[in-house]
């Protein structure tokens, strides 16, 4: 019973508050503006293409509503956990007072493997954007420094990667209002240049090249609403900053489910008018969205959408190392990592050490490993996660009726029920390799949980300590 030790409300609250807690500097705006820095990136600049060309035709438009909602029913799960455990590490958090400490370490290893490859797959979609405007202006890095480790291109690291990696690593030095306040303005810009496609597009739609809607059948759709899930991963993100939040009771529901809201009609609105502006057929491209633009002749529009489209990258990797700096602290200051990575800054409250962990393991992953063929793997921690935390709500509303909630999940079992089955079976669409990977990374997990983290955990420590574990074991 020792591997399912958990936490109670209060013990979580006392760590958020303490002295080893977060600065409390975010509201609903800093919020949402994390969750549309996350999500409108690389899926809404790239994914569109690639799924329409590849598995949906126009009927991307329906892979991104079937994804959408996948993570709708998981963000209202997410919403109940957040206001009522206003505490660091999100998914890892909620699991450890609902079904244990093995558990929790299990989606903790499980969402550093997603931050940590999504960190590192952005990095290098960042690198490709800036080279190629760097084109645009007859400038060229050398081969050498161009892309990950590959001789046969004579490529040995990818420099831009790393530096843009160096330079989010130093904004979230800065503190978490400060580095909050940049990835707003960003956002603000970015949103608007995908306004601008839009507002230029929609009058270079032509209804004929919605036809045929579904060329790859519902298999294709679904297979893209997989693939296309990967854009809206953001929010997860959002719920690590709840400890951060100065009212996380009515402000993170707002910012979780108001970013996934806009997200999802600029996905729908964009995916619309690329299909309708150009053949699918013509999608398969790097940069789909500026390249519809040029298609249409429409060049100052399409130099607008490249600069966005980087702006685009930079908010989401920005959000998925800080997702990542926030993991590491909390699992740290349970003891389950090395106690050292939680140390936090005396006037800022800034997890330092965690941040440099997160720059080292980003630098590495994005700078020499060929990370193209692993992206899915990304797709696959997510949707585990977001099927334990949906599940996580029906079980506490049975163990613990009596805990207060801010926002409640309508239509428990129901909700919960579906996020849980949508996302499964996205899950089980994901290929094999996916499987593969993802069990070893399990597996490694387990090894370092029985071998460090079970000895050194501090819940385990304190109940060797004292008589009564009920004053921290919940629901006794």
């Amino acid at each position: 019973m020792e591997l399912f030790r958990k936490k109670s409300m209060d013990y979580m609250m006392q760590q958020a508050n303490g002295k080893k807690g977060l600065q409390k500097a975010l509201g609903a705006f800093d919020l949402t503006m994390l969750g549309i820095g996350a999500v409108i990136g690389t899926g809404i600049f790239v994914l569109t293409g690639v799924v329409a060309a590849n598995s949906a035709g126009p009927a991307i438009i329906l892979s991104f509503i079937f994804s959408g909602l996948a993570c709708a029913f998981a963000a209202l799960c997410y919403s109940e956990f957040a206001s009522m455990i206003p505490a660091s590490g999100s998914a890892y958090t909620y699991s450890y007072t609902t079904f244990g400490e093995l558990i929790a370490w299990i989606l903790g290893w499980d969402l550093i493997l997603e931050y940590g490859l999504a960190c590192s797959v952005v990095a290098s979609g960042w690198s490709a954007y800036f080279q190629e405007l760097l084109r645009g202006f007859d400038l060229q890095l050398p081969a050498l420094f161009s892309g990950a480790y590959n001789p046969a291109k004579g490529s040995y690291v990818d420099l831009m990667a790393v530096a843009i990696v160096f330079l989010l690593s130093a904004v979230l030095l800065t503190g978490v209002k400060e580095s909050s306040r940049i990835n707003d303005i960003m956002v603000i810009i970015k949103i608007a240049v995908v306004l601008l496609f839009i507002v230029v597009g929609v009058f270079y739609v032509r209804p004929s090249n919605w036809s045929p809607f579904m060329p790859f059948g519902f298999n294709g759709v679904v297979q893209g609403a997989a693939t296309a899930f990967l854009a809206y991963i953001g929010f997860d993100a959002v719920s690590s900053a709840s400890e951060e939040v100065r009212n996380p009771q009515r402000d993170m529901p707002i910012g979780i489910l108001s970013s996934l809201a806009v997200c999802m009609v600029l996905y729908i609105a964009v995916s619309a008018v690329l299909t309708g502006m150009i053949p699918y057929t013509k999608l398969n491209v790097g940069d789909p969205v500026a390249f519809a633009l040029r298609f249409v002749h429409q060049n100052w529009a399409a130099g607008f959408v490249s600069l966005g489209a980087i702006l685009g990258i930079t908010t989401v990797l920005f959000v998925m190392m800080y997702g990542q700096t926030r993991l590491f602290f909390a699992i740290s200051r349970d003891g389950l990592l090395p106690k050292g990575i939680s140390k936090l800054t005396d006037k800022a409250k800034t997890p330092t050490r965690s941040i440099i962990l997160t720059w080292l393991m980003a630098t590495v992953f994005s700078a020499v490993i060929p990370l193209n063929q692993l992206a899915e793997l990304t797709n696959i921690g997510t949707l585990f996660a977001f099927i334990v935390v949906s599940l996580g709500v029906i079980v506490l509303r049975h163990t613990r009726p009596d805990i207060k909630r801010n926002f409640r999940v309508p239509f428990v079992p129901v909700i919960p029920a579906l996020a849980v089955l949508t996302c499964g079976y996205l899950m089980i669409n994901l290929s094999k390799i996916t499987w593969i990977g993802f069990l070893i990374w399990f597996a490694i997990g387990m090894v370092i949980y029985f071998s460090y983290g079970y000895r050194h955990s501090v819940l385990g420590n304190i109940e060797k300590q004292i008589s009564e574990p009920s004053q921290i074991r919940s629901g006794n």
